[in-house]
């Protein structure tokens, strides 16, 4: 099996320098580059081709946040996951909405970040369903809640039925085998009803599809 191929992006050299020593040591992740700013990146990905990049938010000249925009827009992205120092902040949100797969603290045990990172590799977010809520509570900016409200309906209005309960399970943070349990359908069936409503909604990932949903308020039973 290929190792994962990871891109470190933080302001901090000692930061970088703690994360390739932890990362580095894991036989199937091989550091493939480095950058101190978000401005770096985007010329660094199409040339070290990375699967996944461990991305600061916090930068001088390109945060991580315009960054991540910037590479999700691209057809071959990479993951991206945000590293932060506080895990309710106003910018891993929207880096989320942005389509990071998730987030990992700054401060997390160095076997939970090589995890984190081999969950997103193999297409997983980097988030609990109790993380989840927490952070689509908080949902901040795209216009009075009113108004995004209307507009999340209106993007979900094109799922089918199956795909809305799909979509709103995914909303509450159930797995594709919880999901599976709760509708009565095969994990394979799941997993295409999720390809399917990415596709449909033009998302990145499942975190994207739990925030969507939440704005539409269909997560209490709205």
């Amino acid at each position: 099996m290929k190792p994962i191929r990871l891109l470190l992006v933080d302001d901090d050299p000692l930061v970088r320098a703690g994360l390739s020593f932890m990362l580095g040591g894991a036989d199937d992740i091989e550091i493939v580059g480095e950058a101190g700013d978000g401005s770096e990146v985007a010329a660094l990905v199409g040339e070290v081709r990375p699967d996944v990049v461990l991305m600061d938010i916090r930068m001088p000249t390109m945060d991580g946040l315009a960054a991540t925009e910037t590479l999700r827009k691209r057809p071959d992205a990479p993951e991206v996951v945000v590293l932060t120092t506080f895990h309710a902040d106003e910018q891993v949100l929207r880096a989320l909405r942005a389509g990071a797969a998730g987030f990992v603290l700054k401060d997390t045990a160095p076997a939970e970040i090589v995890a984190a990172v081999r969950a997103v590799a193999a297409g997983d977010p980097v988030l609990s369903p109790s993380v989840t809520q927490q952070l689509i509570s908080q949902v901040a900016g795209g216009g009075p809640e009113l108004d995004r409200r209307q507009r999340a309906l209106g993007r979900l209005a094109g799922l089918g039925e199956r795909e809305r309960e799909v979509a709103v399970a995914v909303g509450k943070g159930a797995s594709n085998a919880d999901i599976a349990a709760e509708l009565y359908l095969s994990v394979a069936t799941v997993k295409a009803h999720v390809s399917r409503i990415l596709t449909k909604l033009d998302l990145n990932n499942r975190v994207q599809i739990a925030l969507l949903v939440h704005d539409a308020g269909l997560l209490n039973g709205a």
